[in-house]
C-alpha cells in the first residue's frame, strides 16, 4: 500500500468573539488542510494555522512546502512506515514547522483510519474527553469581568485571562476577573510576551500581594529574553509557563538548563507534530517540568490531534484547547466537539473528520 496523493485545502472562517493578545487582533482563521490520501481512497488530515506574529508560518508558504516538497517526497511512499515517513519530513526541510505538522498530523490520521481505531488509541491512550481552558480576550477590566461570567456560565472553570498589553492596568484587570467569578474558578495569566521583565515581576508580586491566586503565568517576557524568564522566575512565587520561548528540544533544554521556567506550553505548529510534541513532553517530564498543550487559532483538524496526544500522554495542568469553540462556524465536517470545558473526542477512526470533499464543500472567503 502506498501514499497515492497529498493535497491542500485553504481554510477561512469567522470567530464569534474577536480574539486579542498583546501580540494581535483577529476576527477569523486562516488556515491550511493537508490531506495525505492512500491508494484505497482513505484520507487522513493535518492543519497548519496562520499565526504570523508567533511561528511566522502562513497558508500561503505552507502550502508552497507541502505541494513543491514535502507532497512529493512522500507520493508513492509507504504510510504503514510511520515513524520513518515522520522523520524524513522532519528532515526535509529547515523552519516551517506548520507545515511539518499538517503533514505529520495527517499522516498520524491517516495510519489510525487504516487500523479503524481512533487517534487516541493509535497514540497509546482511551479516553475519549479531555478537558480545556477558555481563552479571555484582551480588554478592559469591566469587558474581561462580564466575560469571565459568561464563561463560567457556559461551564468553564479555568480561564486564562490576555494581559500583557498595558502593565499598569493588568492587576485591575485581574482583580475584576477574580471578584466576577469568586473563589472557585481558577485563573491563569498569558501575556504572549507584553511586559520587562521588571513590569512582570512587579505585576505578578502585585497580585500575590492581593491575594488574587493566579494558577500560573504565561510567556510574561520576550521569547528570545531567556535569561529575563529565568530572573522573573527567581523572583515571583506564581509558576510560570514558558510558550513562545519553546519551539523545539533545543529551546527546551535551554530553559530546563538556565531553569527559566516551571512549565512548557507544547504546540504541533510550533514544534513540527506529534512526534516532536511526544519527545518535548517526555523531555519536560523527565526534568521536573510541567506541561501543558496548546492549540493556535485552528479548526477542529488541528485541536483534534492536540487533544488526542493529551488524552493519550496526559498533562500536569489542564490544558490550551479551546480554540474550535471560538469558531463562528466549522470549516470541517466531524471531529471534536466541545461540552463544557470538555473536548469531546469522536469514536471514530482517526480525527473523525468525514472526507476531503466535505472540506473543500465547507470551505469559504
Amino acid at each position: 500500500m502506498t501514499i497515492a496523493a497529498v493535497r491542500t485545502h485553504r481554510l477561512s472562517a469567522p470567530l464569534h468573539t474577536p480574539f486579542v493578545t498583546a501580540l494581535r487582533r483577529t476576527t477569523t482563521i486562516e488556515t491550511l488542510v493537508v490531506e495525505v490520501v492512500d491508494r484505497d481512497g482513505r484520507s487522513g488530515f493535518g492543519e497548519a494555522p496562520q499565526v504570523w506574529q508567533v511561528t511566522g508560518a502562513s497558508v500561503a508558504g505552507s502550502e508552497a512546502c507541502v505541494r513543491e516538497l514535502l507532497g512529493p517526497m512522500l507520493t508513492s511512499r509507504n504510510p504503514d512506515d510511520l515513524v520513518a515517513r515522520c522523520v524524513e519530513v522532519d528532515r526535509a526541510v529547515a523552519g516551517n514547522e506548520a507545515a511539518k505538522a499538517a503533514v505529520d498530523v495527517a499522516l498520524h490520521d491517516l495510519a489510525a483510519r487504516r487500523l479503524g481505531v481512533p487517534l487516541v488509541r493509535l497514540l497509546g491512550g482511551t479516553a475519549l474527553t479531555v478537558p480545556t481552558d477558555v481563552t479571555l480576550a484582551a480588554g478592559e477590566a469591566v469587558d474581561l469581568a462580564s466575560a469571565a461570567r459568561q464563561r463560567r456560565a457556559d461551564g468553564f472553570d479555568v480561564l486564562k485571562l490576555k494581559v500583557g498589553t498595558d502593565a499598569s492596568g493588568d492587576l485591575d484587570r485581574v482583580r475584576a476577573v477574580r471578584a466576577a467569578v469568586g473563589p472557585r474558578i481558577r485563573v491563569r495569566l498569558d501575556a504572549n510576551q507584553g511586559w520587562t521583565p521588571r513590569e512582570a515581576v512587579r505585576v505578578i508580586r502585585n497580585i500575590e500581594d492581593a491575594g488574587l491566586d493566579v494558577e500560573l503565568v504565561e510567556q510574561p517576557v520576550h521569547r528570545a529574553d531567556l535569561d529575563g524568564l529565568a530572573w522573573v522566575s527567581d523572583r515571583v512565587s506564581t509558576p510560570i509557563l514558558a510558550d513562545e520561548s519553546v519551539f523545539g528540544v533545543r529551546d527546551l533544554v535551554e530553559v530546563i538548563r538556565r531553569r527559566a521556567a516551571d512549565l512548557v506550553n507544547v504546540k504541533l505548529a510550533k514544534c513540527g507534530g506529534l512526534r516532536p510534541a511526544r519527545t518535548l513532553l517526555d523531555l519536560a517530564a523527565a526534568h521536573g517540568v510541567g506541561t501543558v498543550v496548546g492549540s493556535m487559532m485552528e479548526s477542529q483538524v488541528g485541536v483534534g490531534a492536540a487533544a488526542s496526544l493529551v488524552a493519550a500522554q496526559g498533562t500536569t495542568a489542564v490544558s490550551d484547547l479551546d480554540a474550535a469553540w471560538w469558531l463562528a462556524w466549522t470549516p470541517v465536517r466531524g471531529g471534536v466537539r466541545y461540552e463544557g470545558a470538555t473536548v469531546v473526542l469522536p469514536d471514530e477512526p482517526g480525527l473523525g473528520i468525514s472526507s476531503a470533499t466535505e472540506v473543500k464543500m465547507q470551505t469559504r472567503g
